[in-house]
């Protein structure tokens, strides 16, 4: 059971609800959080001290005051007007972690909500409602807005009830309006009160929940390209000098002596390493620590401030007493969006040197004597292509990753009459990373794929030849799923095996 209180939240938390449907509660220390800000909010309801988003409009309105009579109304309004975002549907999973993460941030207890509006988030966790979230449509700032009021129009209602402004939400495999959702599911849908409409959509929730998912199936990628490296290096004979330790504990850059170790540890017992009298390789093999190192760094910097978003305090105003209403800005997404270009620049760039090995072991003249193409025998070229195309695939995703990674946090265009003049773009680099993501996986699988037939022919020439311990072991797991063809086949599905071997974590 997970327990949320705002503040110990964990990515590896977020993805055991988001894909494994673990059971949350909120923890004795968040009721209290969530019951002391409720207080404070009420407090200040009994008087007449106008309060930003409490009995004030929004954005450029702020100086409108609201009677306390209009207050719900507000809420529902700001909910319903916000709620344009376009594109295909975002995944579950993803809607999923940001239900959670929004959950866990209104227990903080700096939000002034009702418990019963947290409680409707796990509840709907729990019983798989999931609503229909568009992709598009969101600047990070003031924090993912459309997104977040697409998923609260499926929980809240107003007297009007009407189905058609229930959103949409899948629940049991189908998509149906969120009211029948929420009825099928026996959960009861609620009326907002005053500041709830802006506690749940003001914060780059969506933004962080992508973050979460992607930081952890980025450490998953990084463990897998240190596989995919050390069955290149036996599949060309490497040169193991380029990751003896000493060279890399003097450098002192933690991950780059990570991969070293990884590497050593993978190709342990190998004969043929060094097989083919190399002083020294190519960059995209001698140099993979320095460059794999660097992502693992970046990932684990990531990772970083996407927990710490995940259990931020992000809509505004927050309350701190009765006295002490803030209104702020920690609803930008700017962190998140900084990280998330960082992130794909660290992806795209583990793409780009697994493609160049792919390159490598395809080439008949930098193969260091293995059939081009790798086609099953020097005499099979020409009447087959072998793994041409796979590297042409390689590269393909690898240029479009090029063009993704182009940084969305530089981006900004002025909203809300000028009102919020700087946006973080933080949803699109989010998008951008996680896409990133997948692109890098397939080329992954591509690198495993081309090195498991590298090695098929290497060990034909040298039926003596021993694998490292953990090269053996990734190359067992990948011909089990997928055996040695000797001629021209049906490349595709194969690679999608392999790719959905690395998604699956077979390779841990």
């Amino acid at each position: 059971m997970i327990s949320i209180d705002g503040h110990h939240l964990g990515i590896e938390d977020v993805v055991a609800v988001a894909r494994n449907n673990g059971a949350v509660e909120i923890s004795a220390d968040g009721q209290k959080n969530i019951e002391r800000a409720r207080g404070w909010l009420e407090s200040v309801l009994a008087t007449d001290r106008p309060v930003y988003g409490i009995n004030t409009g929004f954005g450029i309105f702020a100086d409108r005051r609201i009677s306390l009579k209009d207050s719900n109304q507000l809420s529902r309004n700001l909910i319903l007007s916000h709620a344009v975002g376009t594109g295909p549907a975002l995944d579950e999973e993803i809607v999923r972690s940001a239900m959670l993460v929004r959950a866990n941030t209104l227990a903080k207890g700096y939000s002034g909500v009702r418990k019963e509006i947290v409680q409707t988030l796990l509840d709907m966790l729990t019983a798989g409602v999931t609503p229909v979230v568009p992709s598009q449509g969101s600047l990070g700032s003031s924090g993912d807005l459309g997104p977040l009021s697409h998923l609260v129009l499926v929980m809240t209602t107003d007297a009007l009830d009407r189905t058609e402004d229930s959103g949409w939400a899948a629940y049991q495999g189908k998509i149906m309006r969120g009211k029948d959702a929420m009825s099928a599911a026996r959960l009861p849908r609620l009326v907002l009160g005053p500041k709830e409409g802006l506690a749940l959509n003001n914060g780059a929730t969506f933004s962080a929940a992508i973050g979460a998912l992607t930081v952890h199936d980025a450490r998953n990628l990084a463990h897998v390209a240190e596989l995919a490296l050390s069955m290149s290096l036996e599949a060309l004979m490497g040169t193991s000098a380029a990751f003896d330790l000493r060279l890399h504990t003097v450098r002192e850059q933690t991950g780059q002596l990570r991969v070293a170790k990884a590497v050593c540890q993978h190709t342990r017992g190998s004969t043929l390493m060094d097989g083919a009298g190399r002083v020294q390789d190519a960059y995209s093999l001698r140099c993979a620590p320095q460059v794999q190192g660097a992502v693992r760094d970046t990932i684990d910097f990531c990772a970083q401030i996407v927990e710490r978003e995940i259990n931020a305090a992000t809509d505004n105003p927050l309350l701190f007493s009765t006295e002490d209403i803030l209104s702020g800005g920690n609803f930008h997404g700017e962190p998140v969006g900084l990280v998330m270009d960082y992130l794909g620049i660290a992806l795209s760039e583990l793409a780009a040197i697994s493609e160049r090995r792919v390159f490598r072991m395809t080439d008949g003249n930098l193969n260091s004597g293995l059939p081009p193409m790798l086609v099953d025998h020097p005499q099979a070229a020409g009447l087959n292509s072998g793994l041409m195309m796979p590297q042409y695939t390689a590269a393909s995703l690898v240029l479009e990753n090029q063009t993704l990674a182009h940084p969305d946090s530089v981006h900004s265009l002025p909203t809300s009459g000028e009102q919020e003049d700087h946006n973080a773009n933080a949803m699109t680099a989010a998008r951008h990373a996680r896409q990133i993501l997948d692109n890098t996986r397939h080329v992954l699988a591509i690198e495993l794929y081309t090195a498991a037939r590298a090695l098929d022919l290497r060990l034909r020439q040298q039926p003596e030849a021993q694998l490292g311990v953990g090269t053996r072991r990734a190359y067992d797991i990948l011909r089990a799923a997928v055996p040695y063809q000797a001629g021209d086949a049906l490349w595709g599905p194969e690679i999608e095996t392999v790719a959905a071997l690395i998604k699956a974590d077979a390779f841990s």
